[in-house]
């Protein structure tokens, strides 16, 4: 990996740049708050910022997880202190602010993803709750629990019937009434579960992975946006704001687990997917399916859009950068496996970096492939988010693994400078070259090409189509002559290799026959030998050879005696024919070393 990483200018390596100590990086933060014992449990995706008052100050959004499978809120921070909760009833996977509508004052919503479900909040209030599309249940696991609301299957057969339906590979295809039957391995609990669910119409609903937003109409900061799903049947839907109607559905390869949206959805927008199979793929205005952009060489952790480049994060410690065409542009190297990843838009400054948080405590921010700051932590970090939060621009809300809080401000006075950003070409290339001086030789040579330049390219161009007719010419010989170690007849497709071994005056001469037909095998096969008799002597003059298996090698093997003792060699030429046919099918020259002679004492 070393040598890959000096050879490729486009490999940036993180231990390089551990020069920054991390004094000099804490030191651009102020450390705002700290809250140890938050018990969140959350992610960059569940962590917002949001004016949900219209009173100036954004307050901190959080979907907390709570313990995984209960416990489940949407808190809401004023500076400092919890502000607000609301029980959310199934896992949240994403939590984003859009406003939907021009009512004064100019309040956003919050919608949290959880489930088959969009929760849409505002004023802290439940506003409206959008649920996705059933999708159609399998006829096979439809009529089986028909059946089993008619008593007409015991229960032991409908759980050998739904589980060869998931061996089949249609797990996703099942219903959650039928993966939590195939769960139980009870026979009472089977019948009990049975009897209370068998009633109810079968249902089958996909669930939201991730979630973000696309402006409508305009790119104003308070401009109606849509909202941007993905789901686990592999789909994409765009939804109306106002109405939480579908505008369109789009079709991707896997299912997604990571979004990132640009552009105007009336006008021209851009969705950057990674999905859960290593691939990066992008959808456009009009597009019913996402086409490929990049396959990557690990599993997606993090996605983020820095202008019109793509940045990604993987498993196996990088971070890289493609265009929306799919070109690799850079790699990073990383000390340390990623956990999340989140964009640091610091408008004051004018330019964009992109956290990552690693799970040696650390936080890195990268402008382009260049490291410019470090954090160091006490606790692995989670979730990131950066942006104005109650009158301060640049703040950074990290949540860690052990459920703590953590807020820091950017100084005012940060300056990242381009020394931290080592831009720039190397200073070996500001150094002269030591260019010899133009002899007379030279300059004649010069003149002479410039007075007869459109003769010399005439001759050249001459010569290379002598060249190009002489060697078509050789190969049409070869192929009529059957001189080609493989055969060009589509009947007897052979491949033929010969090699010779010894010091001599004995040789042994190993003849190898490969039938490279995919299902035809090849009979009635000869091999001989053409030689000067004065010169040498071979054991098998003929050899017959058996059918030949498509695929497999096989070798012949004869001695080769050389009979003159002056140090003179020549070519044994090998044929490989078939009964009834003058011509060779292939042919093989070999070139005889000249043979050791013995010393008789």
């Amino acid at each position: 990996m070393s040598a890959d990483m000096d050879n490729n200018p486009t490999v940036a390596r993180d231990s390089s740049q551990e020069d920054l100590s991390t004094h000099e990086g804490n030191s651009k933060w102020l450390d705002a708050h700290q809250d140890p014992v938050a018990s969140l449990y959350t992610f960059s995706s569940c962590m917002t910022f949001a004016d949900i008052n219209g009173d100036g100050e954004n307050k901190l959004v959080i979907a907390d997880l709570g313990t995984g499978t209960y416990n489940m809120k949407l808190k809401v921070y004023k500076g400092t202190s919890l502000m607000s909760e609301n029980a959310i009833i199934d896992l949240p996977t994403g939590v984003c602010t859009f406003f939907m509508d021009n009512n004064e004052p100019r309040v956003p919503a919050i919608g949290v993803a959880s489930g088959p479900y969009v929760y849409v909040y505002k004023n802290l209030r439940p506003y409206f709750k959008f649920t996705l599309p059933a999708l159609d249940v399998n006829p096979v696991e439809q009529d089986l629990w028909s059946q089993a609301k008619e008593d007409k299957i015991d229960v032991t057969v409908l759980r050998e019937m739904l589980d060869s339906i998931r061996r089949e590979g249609n797990e996703g295809a099942l219903t959650v009434r039928s993966l939590r039957f195939l769960n139980l391995q009870d026979r009472e609990q089977m019948e009990s579960f049975a009897q209370v669910h068998k009633q109810a119409p079968l249902k089958r609903q996909t669930v939201i992975t991730c979630i973000d937003t696309l402006k409508k109409t305009t790119a104003d900061e308070d401009a109606i946006s849509c909202l941007v799903v993905g789901t686990e049947s592999k789909q994409i839907f765009a939804l109306d704001p106002e109405a939480f109607t579908i505008l369109s559905r789009m079709e991707v390869p896997s299912v997604p687990v990571f979004l990132s949206v640009t552009g105007l959805y009336d006008v021209e927008f851009r969705i950057v997917i990674s999905c859960r199979n290593g691939n990066i793929y992008t959808l456009k205005r009009g597009m019913k399916t996402a086409r490929l952009c990049v396959e990557l060489n690990a599993q997606p952790v993090g996605l983020q859009r820095v202008g019109k480049n793509i940045v990604v994060g993987c498993m196996d410690q990088t971070v890289q950068c493609y265009t929306t065409k799919g070109k690799k542009l850079w790699t990073i190297y990383l000390p340390s496996s990623i956990n999340t990843m989140e964009i640091m838009d610091h408008k004051q400054k004018g330019f964009k970096a992109v956290m990552v948080a690693l799970n040696n405590g650390e936080v890195h921010f990268y402008r382009d492939k260049y490291l410019i700051n470090t954090i160091k932590t006490n606790d692995v970090i989670t979730g990131l988010k950066y942006g104005r939060f109650g009158r301060e621009d640049s703040t950074l809300v990290m949540s860690t693994r052990r459920g703590g809080l953590l807020v820091k401000i950017l100084k005012r006075s940060s300056q990242f400078e381009d020394k931290d950003l080592v831009r720039g070409p190397p200073a070996t290339q500001n150094q002269k070259l030591n260019v010899p001086k133009k002899t007379k030789v030279f300059v004649d040579q010069t003149m002479r090409e410039r007075e007869n330049g459109v003769s010399m390219h005439r001759m050249f161009q001459h010569d290379l189509y002598r060249l190009r007719l002489n060697t078509a010419r050789a190969f049409v010989k070869a192929l009529d002559t059957s001189m080609t170690p493989i055969s060009s007849n589509p009947q007897e497709p052979l491949k033929l290799s010969a090699q010779i071994q010894g010091i001599g005056p004995t040789f042994k001469l190993t003849v190898g026959l490969q039938n490279t037909s995919l299902n035809l095998p090849s009979m009635n096969l000869l091999i001989s030998f053409l030689y000067d008799e004065k010169l040498y002597s071979l054991q098998k003059t003929m050899i017959q050879v058996p059918m030949l298996v498509p695929g497999l090698n096989y070798s012949y093997e004869t001695l080769v005696e050389c009979l003159s003792d002056k140090g003179i060699s020549d070519v044994i030429k090998v044929f490989v024919l078939k009964e009834g046919r003058s011509v060779p099918i292939i042919t093989a020259v070999i070139n005889m070393p000249v043979s050791e002679t013995i010393v008789v004492v």
